[in-house]
């Protein structure tokens, strides 16, 4: 089976086509988060979806938390799939679909302890996909992704192993560690923000390395 790639902080149509290019089969458009990189208005991410192929899935990734604000949301965006960086804490998985049919929805989870397996498999019943991050939403300030770091992969297998639902694997992957991450954790995708960018730009000679090195 092929390794997806999400290429996420999607700033511009130019960096769109250009990770398309180079073999992204899904991108990121980071909408108002409390922390991390990439963030740019609703406007400009339906712009940017608007002129993506349909083959390719367009992530809006949002920090509500409710199911009534996450779909009021995405009509502000109109993307093919809704990214939930935070956890659901009033309405259901089920009322966002029921309002958005053709609509998916992908949980992110951040990996913290053995206790993250649990909801892990718990919440794939509910969604079309789970995304494995570093990042923790209980601090003061929240980090709800794109930090950069590699968290317990022992964890992450764990849960693709048990998953009911697509795992995308994410948090610090680069061109010399991806190999290893397929090899070890065997995710349906994988998800990366600074691994291909030089100055928060894509870089078009990291994006060659990682995909050479995703595929070979």
């Amino acid at each position: 089976m092929t390794t997806r790639v999400k290429i996420c902080c999607i700033s511009s149509a130019d960096e769109a086509k250009m990770a398309i290019q180079f073999g992204a089969s899904a991108l990121g458009l980071v909408a108002n988060m409390p922390s991390g990189p990439g963030v740019i208005s609703d406007e400009k991410i339906l712009k940017i979806a608007k002129n993506v192929p349909p083959a390719i899935s367009t992530f809006m990734l949002t920090s509500e938390t409710t199911a009534d604000e996450i779909i009021e949301h995405h009509k502000r965006t109109l993307t093919n799939t809704i990214q939930i960086v935070d956890r659901l804490k009033t309405g259901t998985y089920q009322e966002i679909k029921d309002a958005l049919p053709a609509i998916k929805i992908v949980q992110v989870i951040h990996v913290l302890d053995e206790r993250t397996i649990d909801e892990a498999i718990r919440i794939s019943f509910l969604v079309d996909a789970l995304l494995l991050d570093s990042g923790n939403p209980n601090l003061e300030i929240k980090e709800l992704g794109g930090t950069g770091r590699v968290h317990n992969w022992t964890l992450s297998k764990k849960i693709v192993e048990q998953s009911n639902a697509p795992v995308f694997l994410a948090g610090g992957l680069t061109a010399d560690n991806v190999r290893q991450a397929i090899e070890q954790v065997q995710p349906f995708g994988l998800d990366l923000c600074s691994g291909v960018r030089t100055d928060n730009k894509l870089d078009p000679r990291k994006l060659e390395k990682f995909f050479n090195n995703v595929f070979k």
